[in-house]
């Protein structure tokens, strides 16, 4: 809290102004060390300016090593972000900076309590009354996104736009909730804490920051929470480390047409894994869930033993692959479906009118043949499917690769 100064603080303590701003820790070790210093103690922040802020003693001997005489390890900190800064010197009581102590808790004890302008507005000309409220400060050494929209389609976006860094050669680094942790496929991924609890994820914010820098990833991208409570106080400190650089998740998923690819035969045991085998050992520029399903799956089935001989002889591994039959599941905005035959599109588009995106992969390429099917024929027909398959799947790849290069030049 910040008050007008009295005689008895020394101007050296406030750097020249009126004002002195006091605060008690509610860490015993900390008390006991005001108490032994006379009951009060004049001290900087125990961290190198535009650094990520210490939680532990550890981060501390990090940014002030050789600087100090000695530190006092009272454990991790609790909560995680620094405290809310009140100014008291104004009518009504202004927040300079957000912490864990919001803006409704305050009022229910004092009343009226504004907010400075410039943390609501990052637009804001004005200079923010806190210093280190405005720019990138508490910063990690990696470019930082925020990434903003309701959870489920913010995580699709990061998936996205990680899989594509990690392609060009990029470390990427994936701030993630322990709601989403486990749908992240690639990057370094980091669980900052519960939605449901967000007290978790001011704790480890500054914590996960500090292990990215160590290891040296060149990007990071964060999914955003609800500015209410604490939240305020995390997505202020997020903002500042992103140098307020946010990219809406909506913007993001909309280059991307298709996120599944579903390659139909009638019994999935042989043309379709061929199909989807082949495409996932493509260099695409975007991720897609790939699989085979069949039309008729009265149970699962394994590899047909000559498909399987086929992908090993192109050292494509389908250990452990078991047919399954579609499903009306299977079917969404971005799942493109591919049958082998147009009596199987056919037999799709009758059985689940309205459904998805259904093509032969013939037509979607602009084949000049069906696959057929070679069911108990010779090794030389197998063969020749085998041949139009890797043709067709190589001609989706390109296409796929085509449509994701005119759209996605604004990640970064």
């Amino acid at each position: 809290m910040i008050f007008n100064k009295n005689e008895k603080v020394p101007l050296g303590t406030t750097g020249g102004l009126e004002t002195v701003a006091v605060r008690m820790p509610d860490d015993e070790i900390a008390r006991e060390l005001i108490l032994a210093g006379g009951g009060y103690v004049s001290a900087p922040s125990a961290n190198t300016s535009g650094r990520p802020s210490p939680t532990t003693a550890q981060h501390v001997a990090e940014d002030l090593s050789g600087k100090i005489e000695m530190i006092l390890d009272g454990g991790s900190v609790d909560i995680g972000v620094e405290s809310t800064i009140l100014d008291m010197t104004v009518t009504p009581p202004m927040i300079l900076r957000p912490g864990a102590i919001t803006k409704e808790m305050l009022s229910e004890v004092i009343g009226e309590v504004a907010v400075d302008e410039t943390l609501i507005s990052e637009n804001s000309t004005k200079a923010p009354k806190a210093p280190g409220m405005k720019y990138r400060h508490y910063a990690p050494k990696a470019e930082m996104i925020i990434v903003d929209g309701e959870p489920e389609e913010a995580v699709r976006a990061i998936k996205q736009i990680a899989y594509e860094q990690v392609r060009l050669g990029y470390k990427v680094g994936i701030i993630a909730s322990n709601e989403s942790v486990d749908q992240y496929t690639t990057g370094v991924v980091k669980c900052i804490g519960s939605r449901v609890n967000e007290k978790t994820v001011a704790r480890n914010l500054y914590k996960v920051l500090r292990e990215f820098d160590e290891e040296e990833v060149d990007y990071i991208y964060s999914e955003a929470f609800p500015e209410a409570g604490i939240g305020t106080a995390i997505m202020n400190r997020l903002g500042k480390a992103a140098g307020h650089h946010v990219l809406q998740a909506s913007e993001i998923t909309k280059l991307q047409d298709y996120r599944r690819i579903v390659f139909v035969s009638n019994s999935a045991n042989c043309r379709a894994p061929i199909a989807a085998a082949i495409l996932k050992k493509q260099p695409l520029f975007q991720e897609y869930e790939v699989c085979a399903r069949g039309l008729v799956v009265l149970f699962p089935e394994p590899l047909n033993p000559r498909a399987e001989e086929l992908l090993a002889r192109h050292h494509i591994e389908t250990e452990g692959y078991e047919t399954v039959a579609l499903s009306e599941e299977e079917f969404g905005e971005d799942t493109l479906v591919l049958a082998m035959q147009d009596s199987i599109k056919q037999k799709i588009q009758n059985d689940y009118p309205g459904k998805g995106q259904v093509y032969t992969l013939c037509e979607f390429v602009n084949g000049s043949k069906e696959i057929p099917s070679v069911y108990g024929q010779t090794q030389e027909q197998y063969e020749q499917m085998y041949e139009l398959i890797q043709g067709y799947v190589k001609k989706l790849a390109n296409k796929l690769n085509e449509e994701a290069k005119n759209k996605c030049q604004m990640y970064t």
